[in-house]
């Protein structure tokens, strides 16, 4: 999971609030909506970090704080998130992201920087999704469904890639491989302003781990 940065949402969202009897279902510029969604989150599912796609059909509005339970959020953008399909029509035990969490409630949200979504995740070698936060660990195998195997198996291709990378420079080098590196690395899989790589946050974390143990 990526921390997302919102950016000014779009303008016919505060047009609408601002409308009598104004609620989600009845706000008509859903694809200026998904178009932010999907451009603040550089092309990948808040949650899962799959590719998302810009579309009615591509992708769905989440709301972090559901519709039913919190209804004076609907329409706050900072509650809005973009999220993959997830396995929409799938049984259950095939659905994750947004579509297996209905209107259940989650701890963290990416989007909130107050709940520094990166510090509570960690990835394991088989490419399991945890945290330390024994409640949110349940919330990412119970509630997102994130360590369905498909997901567990894009995550280790990540993190087997990083691995792989690690010790070519290794070898390169004939020696330890220099922060810089490892800096530079991280920064070519993050800069820029246009889409990522799906489930890229997994590199950057085990990246991230490396930085930590090094001098500055």
């Amino acid at each position: 999971m990526r921390a997302i940065t919102k950016v000014p949402e779009p303008p016919s969202l505060t047009a609408h609030r601002q409308t009598l009897h104004c609620d989600y279902d009845n706000y008509a510029d859903k694809d200026a909506l998904r178009h932010a969604l999907a451009t603040e989150q550089r092309g990948i599912c808040c949650y899962c970090m799959g590719r998302l796609r810009n579309g009615r059909t591509t992708m769905k509005i989440e709301h972090w704080r559901c519709q039913s339970g919190y209804p004076g959020e609907q329409l706050d953008y900072r509650n809005l998130l973009g999220a993959c399909l997830g396995g929409d029509g799938q049984p259950p035990r095939l659905q994750h992201c947004d579509t297996r969490k209905g209107d259940r409630d989650l701890q963290w949200n990416p989007a909130d920087p107050d709940h520094r979504i990166e510090t509570r995740i960690r990835y394991e070698a088989d490419g399991s999704i945890r945290s330390d936060d024994a409640v949110f660990s349940a919330q990412l195998d119970d509630v997102l469904n994130l360590n369905l195997p498909i997901l567990k198996n894009n995550r280790k291709q990540l993190l087997d890639g990083i691995l792989e990378w690690w010790r070519r420079e290794k070898a390169r080098l004939h020696g330890p491989v220099p922060r810089e590196r490892f800096a530079r690395e991280r920064s070519r899989r993050t800069d820029g302003q246009g889409e990522l790589d799906p489930f890229c946050q997994v590199a950057v974390w085990w990246l991230d781990q490396r930085l930590a143990r090094m001098p500055a």
